[in-house]
């Protein structure tokens, strides 16, 4: 079948799927999206299908704009799943949020199948750390969970607290009973309760610490068991994460063979960031003795005798992190050496390196501790080697091997973090390219100056391009925001697809009339939000006088904590009986007291900050009113933003132009798209920030959003009414 056939093929199954669908109708912004999605998949070569060796494989991406109330995630799933079908490839999602891969699975892809002609298999893909590893748990749940090894407690992991000995046991012993009886599956979040990531960690099914099919364990390991309804699946409902964190791995299909949905794409450059950045401690070395103690005794007893000296390689290697520290406390820790009787010491400080540039003499420190952490990770991947051949020549040894690798593996990620943070921070870029961003963290403590050092990309487009892009064949990325002030250059270059010749770009409107539906009031105060203590008292005063006149629900959009503080302390004694505060209780139980006042005729307030301004659904009654306090602008004051800052106005750039100004507008379309959520929902958004009428940035921003009625408020004078 032709490109152009499976296209038609792929438009149709979309097209039967609304009519046989009771209730739905053919939206004209949701059939566009699902032919674009069926041309672009139509376009790519995948690797199964070859290419003639004088030819680039074709590839195709597009980056679609899909408006709320699109109802874009049939859009994309019908024609990329028939396609896939008739291709013989496999379809995966990337979504970005749990709320979405549960919609997906548990709702909209059973609905799908139901209707299609032709079934197909879908399952949800998580991380492996997700998931038990029953040979620890039966360990740590046992007689033999002593900490000889150090799997029990770990004592240094940062921001974590060691176990406690009792309760641990207790807990590991009431996983493996539910376990064994049925109650719980070995999936961490199935547990009616989160366990502390000190308690889950030491039975987590990490790689470092998996033998894989030599675990005498393997045939009802919960991890694998999840592994095979993957291998089968023809449609894998992933996230972001997993998405990066696996790029080269076997757990998801390959991207130059499968049909790639990246939903919430918007949050896919900062995932990256994430994903590529890295850390190293500096200071705890605890488990840098204990990982050598332990490579030691694995290794007689796989009777290892060439290689790494690993006793010298660790011994170098805590001199070399132990002369970075002293190196990096002298050069960077000034705060923290002010005398104590001034006040000015802060219990924490975090130092920027200008330009990516380090001195000398710790790049040198840092050069001997990239090279020890490379000598000790060849002497533990040796040891590795022979444990996998002892577990494949002596199976009836496998328990006692599995768990002298799991030993070695625990904590083989700190080396690993070591290796990778060293190498990052050390890295000099082409003449032209961004640097890395490098910062070190330093805080007082009982013993001492904890040091940690930081590295992250720069941009994360540079990143994505290298590390996802060059190997995806087809790709459909979408969201209801992607533009920004009317363009998607600015998602694009953060993307990594800025120039791609393989790209098309397609915005679908919403089907909501919003100029009917809807009015923007921008409601201007006397003061300028810089002005900042007079800007949020009149703010408040005017927010006030609004919220008297709400009748069913209302949202709240707060810039910061301390604002919405003030507002809060400042509610009258009528009002504060219908406000429903964030993180004064669990969201679930807010949004279910929301929807049980409204329900009941009263008046229902929600403050919110930025988690309630994206992934809250909100329809009709529950949200005929929303409130934005002031422009969510986010200065450029994380390392990574400062670094990037700096590096654009070195190169002749604006950062608030080119960074701020678009960020804002993809966070302020996102804030506004909680006020109307169906075709029958009528809103009236207020924004008390005066910037977004009269400034040249601000009318950008307008320009971003939807076509509400636009009307205008003076401010008035304070205590005027």
């Amino acid at each position: 079948m032709s490109p152009p056939d499976h296209a038609l093929a792929a438009l149709a199954q979309f097209d039967a799927v609304v009519a046989a669908t009771p209730g739905m109708r053919v939206r004209d912004g949701q059939r566009r999206m699902a032919e674009e999605v069926a041309r672009t998949f139509a376009r790519a070569q995948l690797a199964r299908e070859g290419s003639a060796a004088e030819e680039e494989p074709a590839r195709a991406i597009a980056v679609i704009e899909a408006g709320t109330g699109v109802g874009k995630s049939l859009a994309y799933a019908a024609p990329a799943i028939q396609m896939a079908l008739a291709r013989g490839t496999r379809v995966l999602i990337a979504t970005a949020t749990v709320a979405l891969q549960e919609q997906l699975v548990h709702k909209d892809l059973p609905a799908l199948a139901a209707a299609m002609a032709e079934p197909f298999s879908f399952a949800l893909a998580k991380g492996r750390a997700r998931y038990v590893c029953k040979l620890k748990l039966e360990r740590l749940a046992g007689d033999c969970a002593d900490d000889e090894d150090g799997l029990f407690t770990d004592e240094e992991a940062p921001g974590q607290p060691p176990a406690d000995a009792a309760a641990g046991k207790a807990f590991y012993q009431r996983l493996a009973d539910d376990l064994a009886t049925g109650l719980w599956d070995g999936d961490r979040d199935q547990l009616t309760l989160p366990p502390e990531p000190a308690l889950w960690s030491p039975v987590a099914a990490v790689a470092h610490t998996c033998s894989g099919r030599h675990c005498p364990l393997f045939s009802t390991c919960t991890y694998y068991e999840r592994r095979k309804e993957l291998v089968g699946a023809q449609v894998i409902v992933a996230n972001h994460d997993l998405l990066l964190s696996s790029i080269g791995a076997r757990l998801l299909p390959d991207l130059d063979d499968c049909l790639l949905v990246i939903d919430e794409a918007h949050h896919l450059p900062k995932t990256a960031l994430s994903q590529f950045a890295c850390e190293m401690d500096l200071s705890r070395l605890g488990w840098l003795g204990q990982l050598a103690s332990r490579a030691l005794r694995v290794g007689a007893q796989v009777q290892l005798a060439d290689g790494v000296d690993l006793a010298a390689a660790g011994s170098r290697l805590r001199v070399a992190l132990q002369d970075a520290e002293r190196l990096v406390i002298d050069l960077y820790g000034a705060p923290l050496r002010a005398p104590s009787h001034s006040g000015a010491r802060p219990a924490s400080w975090r130092s920027r390196v200008p330009q990516g540039q380090l001195p000398e003499p710790l790049m040198l420190a840092l050069a001997q501790v990239l090279q020890h952490a490379g000598d000790f990770l060849e002497g533990l991947r040796a040891i590795a080697r022979a444990l996998r051949e002892r577990l494949r020549d002596e199976p009836a040894d496998a328990r006692r091997l599995s768990q002298l690798y799991a030993q070695v593996g625990q904590l083989a990620p700190r080396l690993e973090a070591v290796h990778a943070t060293s190498a990052l921070l050390l890295q000099e870029p082409p003449e032209g390219a961004a640097p890395a961003a490098k910062w070190f963290t330093l805080a007082s403590s009982d013993a001492g100056v904890l040091v940690r050092a930081h590295a992250s990309p720069l941009l994360p487009g540079a990143s994505l391009a290298a590390q996802l892009w060059r190997r995806v064949r087809a790709a459909v990325l979408t969201s209801a925001t992607l533009t920004s002030c009317g363009s998607f250059d600015f998602f694009l270059r953060e993307a990594g697809l800025h120039g791609d010749a393989a790209l098309t770009t397609l915005q679908v409107a919403s089907p909501f009339d919003y100029a009917r539906q809807g009015t923007l009031l921008a409601a201007s105060t006397l003061a300028a939000p810089r002005e900042v203590a007079a800007f949020t008292r009149q703010m408040i005063q005017a927010l006030l006088d609004d919220l008297a006149q709400v009748a069913s629900g209302a949202l709240v959009l707060f810039t910061s904590r301390e604002q919405m503080r003030a507002a809060v302390e400042q509610l009258p004694a009528e009002l504060r009986a219908c406000v429903l505060v964030q993180g004064h209780q669990p969201r679930l139980k807010l949004l279910a007291r929301h929807r049980e006042q409204v329900a009941q005729g009263r008046a229902s307030i929600i403050f919110g900050l930025q988690s309630f301004a994206e992934g809250v659904d909100l329809p009709g009654a529950l949200c005929e009113a929303l409130f934005i306090t002031k422009l969510p602008f986010a200065p450029p004051d994380e390392p990574v933003d400062e670094a990037r800052a700096e590096w654009l106005r070195a190169s002749g750039g604006d950062p608030f132009m080119e960074l701020v100004v678009p960020a804002t507008a993809l966070r302020l379309a996102q804030w506004v798209g909680r006020a109307i959520r169906s075709e029958e929902d009528r809103a009236r958004v207020v924004c008390y920030d005066k910037r977004l009428l009269h400034t040249g940035y601000g009318r950008r921003l307008l320009r971003g959003l939807p076509a509400f009625t636009l009307q205008e408020r003076l401010p008035q004078t304070e205590g005027s009414g």
